[in-house]
């Protein structure tokens, strides 16, 4: 590392702080949106380019396989070449990504840019948070977390809403051409004011990347089959492949000093248990992101634009409370108010399932607002937890797991609607409601467990962990 290199142990100073992560949430921002856009806009990309859904559906496809499977990679190579190379690489392919889907005039194309576009996207969030780490102090870790948690959570919501207002004035290649005036921008905050960070001595795994990307490539690809409806033979055989990969890829990480699939870390109780609470979680939020357009507009006949307007407060309490939620996480133990918070979600959830029949609009806004409140309230602790509970040399293999763990809990989300809606038609969007009330019941419990005597002697380690490695730095 060059010597004019300024290493800052414990956060940076202001006001390069604040730019830092304004340049971390920008970057998040476009990633998390583009997840969401395309598929509103997929009939409109279909029929423009006249092509088949069948076909269509891989502009969707495409993007999310490329981050599964290039998440932990990624993580495990900011570990050694520095977190800000990896994001700042990751910045400018999605940024260049996107300027060729928008300049894409065939359907493979499209398609092609978008897989592009998709591995510059996990470059950005395989690593956001290890670089919130190294940006904030460590007292103040939770309130970086938790701006994190808020840019996420609100970007999921908003990005069918910005989508539908971007295709009201202007054409598709506007939803992906947005993204360059602002990577760009992002691109140049980065390059001057986020933080470098030690690297590790060891060299990259190749066959340990190759394996994961097997792994999980194809276990998301056997969730996705069964919510689809396809073959059960398709469905065995994509697990069997999946299965297998990971058996070869954990006989190898278990055998490893730095593995690039964090086993080591998973055997902190409290590190696994908040890895299983965010896989709950985010598949009973995706549940209900799925589910609630359908269900507004076939049980009561909303519209569109009535549907976004109604949704809003969701997004909205999630802003308010994921910021409070770090400041509390400084007083109160975070499986407190990670549990806490799941609870009030699967309440918005419920009362959202059992709405009366004719509904007014107060109905809905309480319950939403209850929903995104709780999600908010538990976000922020669960994720500072998960990347605290790491030793700072590898928080690109907890930042790598939190990523997959969200996006593996989203896609169990969406193929259980899919799934829902296939089965039981009408009661498809109420009974995935229900079923994301119980994965929210699911984590709040396993959020609680971490109250317990082995988490806190966890926790304590880790403080002690820590504060030991800051003062020797």
């Amino acid at each position: 590392m060059p010597s004019s290199v300024i290493l800052h142990p414990d956060g940076l100073p202001l006001p390069q702080r604040r730019w830092a992560i304004l340049t971390i949430a920008l970057g998040l921002v476009m990633a998390v949106v583009d997840g969401a856009i395309a598929n509103v806009a997929l009939p409109t990309i279909a029929r423009d380019l006249d092509a088949s859904p069948a076909f269509s559906i891989w502009i969707v496809n495409g993007y999310q396989l490329a981050i599964t499977i290039s998440l932990l990679p990624l993580a495990s190579l900011g570990e050694i070449i520095g977190y800000r190379r990896v994001y700042l690489a990751g910045l400018a392919l999605f940024t260049l990504a996107s300027l060729f889907c928008a300049l894409s005039h065939t359907l493979l194309l499209l398609t092609v840019a978008r897989i592009v576009q998709g591995f510059g996207a996990a470059g950005i969030m395989s690593v956001n948070a290890a670089l919130v780490r190294f940006t904030y102090p460590h007292d103040q870790l939770g309130r970086g977390i938790g701006i994190n948690a808020m840019v996420v959570a609100v970007s999921a919501a908003v990005g069918p809403t910005i989508a539908a207002g971007i295709l009201a004035v202007g054409t598709w290649p506007y939803l992906f051409a947005v993204n360059v005036p602002v990577g760009l921008a992002a691109l140049s905050l980065g390059w001057r004011c986020l933080p470098h960070t030690p690297r590790a001595p060891h060299t990259f795994d190749w066959q340990s990347a190759g394996l994961s990307a097997v792994t999980f490539g194809f276990l998301i690809a056997a969730i996705d089959s069964i919510g689809h409806g396809e073959p059960l033979s398709i469905c065995l055989a994509e697990f069997a492949i999946a299965a297998i990969a990971c058996g070869l890829l954990m006989y190898r990480q278990t055998h490893m000093a730095s593995p690039l699939l964090p086993v080591d870390l998973l055997r902190i109780p409290i590190f696994a248990l908040s890895i299983a609470t965010s896989i709950a979680s985010f598949c009973g939020q995706m549940l209900a992101f799925t589910a609630i357009p359908f269900y507004l507009e076939s049980r009561f006949g909303y519209s569109a634009v009535e549907m976004g307007l109604l949704i809003t407060p969701w997004p909205i309490t999630v802003a308010i409370a994921a910021p409070i939620a770090g400041r509390l996480l400084e007083r109160y133990p975070a499986g407190l108010l990670g549990g806490i918070g799941l609870l009030l979600f699967a309440a918005g959830l419920g009362t959202l399932a059992m709405l009366p029949a004719n509904p007014s609009t107060f109905d809905i806004v309480w319950r939403m607002a209850l929903a995104g409140a709780g999600f908010g309230l538990f976000q922020t602790p669960n994720n500072r937890t998960m990347i605290a509970a790491a030793p700072r040399e590898r928080s690109g293999g907890a930042s790598g797991m939190l990523g997959t763990a969200r996006l593996l809990g989203q896609t169990t989300g969406a193929a259980l609607v899919a799934l829902f809606l296939a089965r039981y038609l009408a009661d498809g969007t109420q009974i995935s409601l229900l079923a994301g009330t119980g994965f929210a019941l699911l984590g709040a419990g396993l959020s609680m467990l971490r109250l317990s005597e082995a988490g806190s002697r966890g926790a304590e380690h880790v403080r002690i962990h820590e504060g030991q490695r800051l003062k020797g730095e």
